[in-house]
């Protein structure tokens, strides 16, 4: 089971990596803009060396603007990593403008993830790629009223571990639960999730009875 801290608050950062949950951290523009950064002016190798710093082993960052920049931003995340000590992972959004810039960027020989996945389909695409990673939004999916865990059963099939699927977009434990359940087994998680999966009225009920009954006489 892998799972990944999708925030770019640092904050959030210093609270849940040291729990040892987190194979690494993915983040995006928006996630960026909610943690009050400024993307385009992001360090980051500054980013990666807090996420390394607090065992990160890997860092997920997004594209932006231009398509004919990707290339250029790709490199820099990579050598980011490198600096850093973690790998980096570029996330490209799956539009049939950001793909033509994929040959360039996989010709650096980074790790790369198709992001923003609603259909099947896309992982046929992500696959003959040759992408690492695909992300399908289940939570937006399921909002959108589309059979999310259809779908989702459909993607695992077609990867059959590569792309590996990586679950964005949870909105629930249960929903989370659903789909460990039926084999997914890479997920990203938003801090509150991530602090929902902790506890348990009835576990937190037994552990105050064991400390009760622990009490000197």
């Amino acid at each position: 089971m892998d799972l990944y801290l999708d925030t770019a608050d640092r904050e959030a950062w210093a609270d849940l990596m040291p729990l040892g949950l987190f194979r690494g951290i993915t983040t995006n523009p928006l996630l960026a803009q909610r943690a009050g950064l400024d993307y385009p002016t992001i360090d980051w190798t500054d980013l990666a060396r807090r996420a390394h710093d607090l065992g990160a082993q890997e860092l997920h960052g997004q594209v932006f603007g231009p398509v004919e920049t990707y290339r250029d931003w790709a490199a820099r995340l990579y050598d980011a990593g490198a600096v850093a000590g973690l790998r980096t992972v570029v996330k490209i959004p799956m539009t049939p403008g950001a793909l033509r810039a994929l040959p360039s960027i996989t010709a650096l020989g980074g790790p790369i993830l198709l992001t923003a996945v609603y259909n099947p389909k896309q992982v046929i695409v992500a696959k003959a790629l040759g992408a690492d990673f695909v992300a399908p939004y289940f939570g937006r999916m399921d909002e959108a009223g589309l059979p999310a865990l259809e779908h989702l059963l459909q993607m695992q099939t077609i990867a059959a571990g590569t792309p590996r699927v990586l679950v964005a977009s949870l909105r629930t434990s249960d929903q989370l639960v659903a789909l460990a359940a039926r084999g997914l087994d890479c997920f990203t998680l938003a801090p509150d999730l991530v602090r929902s999966l902790l506890s348990d009225p009835m576990t937190e009920d037994a552990a105050a009875a064991f400390e009760a009954a622990a009490q000197p006489l």
